[in-house]
């Protein structure tokens, strides 16, 4: 395996404060290459993600991952593997001199995405100390498929690159760009999100849609009884991640008696804010579900303005959300989608560089956060920004945490 050498952060105690929400300047879409309309759409029955519509293969597969013995030291999450699948011979990519790396993402537009890309780029410092990577070339594609794909045939055209990294912005648009990559002979990683192109050397991603949402929303009905009532918070539709969320999160509300109002909100907090508004007025709230962590502040603020107790509400691994968990003391659980997979994805290759194989279907570890291990979370994270994931996987970094508090983005 890679050399990595780092400090761990030493932190103190998060004062307590009076919890205020940032509000993001632009809506956050964690999987941001559909623009998600604004308004709301209840009756979850009539949805592309409601339990008719769910893989049960995939569905009893990543159940079955969320409890699996991963390959590797859980101390490094990011290196991580489930065993006993197709492995990737190295001979046709290894190297004799540091490599080029050309990085084909499909945005910045979003905090996850950000966190992920500071994470990259300070593991590629350390790589190009090591000698292992001589470049690396970021190309964005600001969340547009088409821009993507003339960005990949660009980096190809180029004709200096020794591997290539992909984060598509959809998964078919896509496909045939990647395509082009792989026929260049180079290895080409692919990761977060899927293609259907299968020439590519590594795919490398977290257990997956339906896994977080089966953590989600089994928190939530262990918290609930048959009768009450939920309210889903859902992002964008058509967004393979988002829909195996809602699909695994439908089958388990159905299966347990809940009733299910769900609104598609754009990630925006004023419309997330609207919503809660007048689901508190037309009746009671017994518990708020989203598929994106940024969507559980609004709704917070949203109980806290009508001056009601605040349900079970899940979120995800921003610190905004942990925060509020943490400081006004609701039922809270934060499902994850490890954000170290973009740290993962060019440690693949540098192995590859380096004659190591490295798994076909690489899958990292996704590992909640529950109410045990929050101070701990708080504790550990207390000079992050609200922004910060802490599940970065990035503490180990020689750089940690400078780069990740300053949110400057090379």
């Amino acid at each position: 395996m890679v050399n990595l050498k780092g400090n761990v952060m030493s932190s103190t105690n998060l004062p307590m404060r009076r919890f205020v929400a940032p509000l993001l300047a632009v809506a956050v879409v964690l999987l941001g290459a559909c623009a998600a309309p604004g308004g709301s759409d209840s009756g979850s029955d009539t949805d592309k993600g409601d339990a008719s519509s769910l893989d049960q293969a995939a569905y009893d597969k990543e159940d079955a991952d969320r409890t699996a013995t991963f390959e590797g030291d859980p101390a490094q999450p990011y290196l991580q593997y489930l065993p006993g699948g197709e492995m990737v011979d190295p001979k046709p990519y290894a190297r004799t001199t540091p490599g080029k790396v050309c990085f084909s993402n499909a945005s910045l537009s979003n905090v996850w995405r950000q966190t992920g890309w500071i994470t990259m780029y300070e593991q590629y410092k350390v790589l190009k100390d090591q000698g292992v990577i001589s470049d690396l070339v970021m190309r964005d594609a600001q969340d547009d498929e088409n821009t993507q794909v003339s960005d990949i045939d660009f980096l190809i055209k180029e004709g200096d690159c020794d591997a290539f990294i992909i984060a598509p912005a959809t998964v078919e648009a896509t496909a045939s760009a990647i395509g082009r990559a792989c026929e260049t002979g180079k290895p080409v990683v692919v990761f977060d999100r899927g293609t259907t192109e299968t020439c590519i050397t590594s795919f490398v991603h977290s257990i997956g849609g339906y896994a977080w949402g089966i953590d989600s929303a089994s928190f939530l009905a262990d918290q609930l009884e048959e009768g009450d009532t939920v309210v889903a918070l859902r992002t964008a539709p058509g967004v393979d991640v988002f829909e195996q969320r809602w699909a695994a999160a439908t089958k388990i509300f159905k299966d347990a008696g809940l009733k299910v109002t769900d609104h598609i909100t754009g990630a925006d907090p004023a419309e997330i804010k609207s919503v809660m508004a007048d689901e508190l007025t037309s009746g009671e709230v017994d518990g708020v579900w989203v598929d994106l962590g940024d969507q559980a502040v609004p709704a917070i603020e949203a109980f806290q303005d009508a001056g009601m107790d605040i349900p079970a509400i899940t979120g995800e691994d921003n610190m905004a959300y942990l925060r509020a968990w943490d400081e006004l003391g609701f039922n809270g659980f934060a499902p994850v989608y490890s954000n170290f997979q973009w740290r993962t994805a060019l440690l693949a290759v540098a192995m590859l560089f380096q004659g190591e194989e490295i798994p076909k279907d690489w899958t990292v570890p996704q590992t909640p956060i529950t109410s045990d291990e929050l101070p701990e979370v708080i504790k550990a994270n207390a000079e992050m920004p609200d922004v910060h994931s802490a599940r970065c996987g990035c503490e180990d970094m020689p750089s940690f945490p400078g780069p990740w508090v300053s949110r400057k983005t090379p």
